[in-house]
């Protein structure tokens, strides 16, 4: 199967990636924009496998969709390519509509067209796989309520209501114009490969600087933390045999609080005090006695959803999948490779990530 996989040069979509080249027989289109979090260092390990291709195409680009679709006839697509920092999103929503809906809308355009000019095998297989968030949903209210697939839209900040926007989009084509789509909605995601301004890497690398760890208002806000490899293989499987017109919650059935997480990180760092893995960092955080004394609390953010969970009884029900790392152990192997990886994240604190790409400023 050729599948042409948009954003594969971020977070969730480089992991994609790299399970479809060292886990599957497939071949990968990627399509990326390259913006401020497509990283091509994170694909490095598979750039050179006959089965990868890379192009660097804004989705917004109707001409030079057509052209990646014309020169390559995939047989399915995973749509990944999006805006997805709360904070961003805040700052500046333009370019969340410009990329989550308007971006959106041009490549289900463009796979409907080439959709309709497919006959035979090649037309009876085609998917439009369409990747989202949890966050679409909005609040969850009871300690012991859960997201499902029928749970209303009920988006909080610009970055969820752009990806609610899509997945409406997605399916109002399946239903008028009878494009084979499935979706999926997934909880936090974390892993190696995160870009250094979100929560985890965030702590991981200011803790190792001896720098302070924030956490929003008193860091009680709930989420539902999902291994990022973990979730690549329920993405493909969603992909190869998920329903036609049906959606999928997945999730990493770990809630904790941001401070919880904080904490635990602070722990697997204090537990590899004196390692050769931590102690090229030991001159920034000689003088303390634990990483939790970094943590600090600020201002919580405007608008900010209190408590996510997902329910992936269907995932498990349905496909059989269901998560192989809880979030100890995903956690550890995420807070050592950071360690184990430097050269990566040096590359994006430092920006020469982007020079090499022609993205500096």
């Amino acid at each position: 199967m050729k599948i042409l996989l948009t954003g594969g040069a971020g977070f969730i979509g480089s992991a994609v990636v790299r399970h479809i080249i060292n886990h599957t027989n497939d071949s990968v289109i990627n399509v990326d924009k390259l913006t401020y979090a497509g990283n091509l260092n994170s694909i490095k390990s598979v750039a050179n496998d006959p089965r990868y291709a890379f192009e660097q195409v804004d989705i917004c680009d109707k001409t030079a969709l057509e052209q990646v679709f014309a020169k390559y006839q995939p047989d399915a697509v995973m749509h990944l390519a999006a805006e997805s920092h709360v904070d961003r999103s805040i700052d500046g929503p333009a370019a969340f509509i410009e990329t989550n809906i308007i971006g959106t809308y041009t490549l289900l355009e463009v796979a409907r067209h080439y959709y309709n000019g497919l006959s035979g095998e090649k037309k009876a297989g085609f998917r439009f796989h369409h990747i989202s968030t949890d966050e679409v949903f909005g609040d969850l209210h009871g300690t012991d309520d859960l997201f499902t697939e029928t749970t209303p839209y009920a988006p909080s900040s610009p970055y969820s209501a752009s990806k609610a926007s899509s997945d409406h989009l997605v399916r109002a084509w399946h239903r008028t114009y009878g494009l084979p789509v499935v979706l999926t909605n997934c909880s936090n995601n974390y892993g190696p490969f995160h870009f250094p301004e979100k929560l985890i890497p965030l702590v991981i690398l200011n803790a190792i600087h001896g720098k302070p760890l924030p956490i929003y208002g008193k860091g009680d806000q709930i989420r539902d933390w999902l291994f990022v490899e973990d979730h690549a293989r329920a993405l493909h499987l969603v992909l190869s045999k998920g329903e036609i017109g049906e959606s999928y919650n997945i999730g990493g059935h770990n809630e904790k609080t941001n401070l919880s997480v904080v904490e635990t990180i602070c722990d697997i760092l204090d537990s590899l005090k004196g390692s050769e893995k931590l102690a090229k960092f030991a001159p920034h955080f000689s003088q303390i006695n634990s990483f939790r004394e970094l943590i600090t609390f600020v201002q919580d953010r405007p608008g900010h959803d209190k408590h996510y969970a997902i329910d992936a009884a269907k995932m498990q029900q349905k496909l059989g999948w269901k998560p192989v790392e809880t979030f100890e152990t995903g956690l550890r192997k995420t807070v050592e490779w950071y360690l184990d990886n430097q050269e990566w994240w040096q590359a994006i604190q430092d920006g020469s990530y982007n020079q090499r790409l022609g993205l500096g400023e």
